[in-house]
């Protein structure tokens, strides 16, 4: 059957003052109250006579008395935006506090398994920007080509920057007072690209060519250890304020390592090259099978005389003392890990490495 526009209308509205009356009854003013509830009858009888003038100025009666019993929200979208972003930044943080965080992996200690940065110097231009942008997304590589634009020049220093809110690069200052940004730290520039202070430069020379891939990003499970504990031969991330034998980082403040679980409390540790012994047994769990394999890249456990605190012998032998661990990286031969400063107490422990969310390499997925 056919129904006006205004009667539909009409409807509409009396159910949701109804709705309102309902909703605000406990928290509005009794008049407030009364007033729609009056309002309400005066619209019910003119849709009963089917009266389109007397449904009109039922409804103007209606609707001054209903804002007045529940004013409209100005700007409601934007508040309830606004209301979701915080909520999700609280979640956010939440769980970084106490469940995942990331992690980005700053060395090549645990190469291969998981990498850090790695600069490569090339002697032909960057490709183009769609090559690049791929490699980017699959490898984590960055780009640097940066040429001198003065007659002669030469590196006066070079100094790790943050070149956006997202991005940590170096600056390189040069003699002539110029000054070049680059998306690769300094670290990897002077050590792996051979790029450092005192190289001079002609006119359109190359001061750095060549690209880094950027290293491995995962997520560190903080929640698990609160219930479990670490585990020998999980990949664990642990603060180094305290280390005695570790220095402290930029700003005098506490850094992040990662490497392997190789001993828990009371275990009695030994390395003969390329195997690890743990109380008296050779290694048997899959992360130290593997390194032991001296395969794809791994290099064996080593032993370091004269240089290394622990285990530089292949007959020395350590025992771990209560509430600390050991720790070593999978790239044995090139790992600054507990041989050389000594144990990682309990409470510097962050959590286990979890999974590589970046970049989509062969190394994306669960850490082993």
């Amino acid at each position: 059957m056919f129904m006006p526009k205004y009667m539909e209308d009409g409807r509409a509205l009396v159910k949701e003052a109804r709705k309102v009356i309902n909703y605000r009854k406990d928290v509005a003013r009794p008049e407030d109250v009364e007033r729609v509830r009056q309002n309400l009858e005066g619209l019910k009888e003119a849709l009963k006579r089917r009266s389109s003038e007397g449904v009109q100025k039922a409804e103007n009666e209606l609707l001054p008395s209903l804002g007045k019993l529940q004013p409209r929200r100005e700007l409601s979208g934007i508040r309830e935006n606004v209301e979701l972003i915080v909520v999700a930044i609280v979640l956010a943080l939440g769980i970084r506090a106490y469940y995942l965080q990331p992690f980005k992996i700053p060395t090549g200690s645990m190469q291969p398994t998981l990498n850090g940065v790695i600069g490569h110097r090339t002697t032909t231009p960057q490709p183009d920007f769609f090559v690049r942008a791929f490699q980017f997304l699959t490898l984590g590589r960055t780009y640097a080509d940066v040429t001198c634009e003065g007659a002669t020049d030469s590196i006066v220093s070079i100094s790790a920057a943050k070149l956006n809110p997202f991005w940590d690069g170096s600056v390189i200052r040069m003699s002539s007072g110029k000054i070049y940004k680059v998306g690769i730290d300094p670290r990897s520039l002077e050590d792996q690209m051979r790029v450092g202070p005192g190289q001079s430069f002609k006119k359109g020379e190359p001061i750095v060519r060549g690209y880094a891939d950027l290293g491995d990003q995962l997520f560190v499970d903080k929640f698990s250890y609160n219930i479990f504990g670490p585990h020998r031969a999980e990949v664990f991330v642990f603060r180094t304020n305290g280390i005695l034998g570790i220095p402290p980082g930029p700003n005098m403040e506490s850094e992040h390592y990662i490497k392997r679980l190789a001993g828990l409390p009371g275990d009695t540790l030994r390395i003969q090259q390329p195997l690890l012994f743990v109380n008296g047994h050779e290694a048997q769990e899959y992360g130290f099978r593997r390194v032991e394999s001296q395969q794809n890249g791994y290099t064996g456990y080593r032993n370091v005389p004269n240089d290394t605190m622990y285990l530089g012998d292949p007959n020395a032998t350590l025992t771990i003392p209560k509430g600390n661990y050991f720790a070593l990286g999978d790239n044995s031969a090139n790992s600054y890990d507990s041989r050389y400063w000594g144990f990682v107490p309990w409470q510097n422990v962050v959590g286990r490495g979890m999974f590589v969310y970046w970049p989509f390499s062969s190394h994306w997925g669960f850490v082993r």
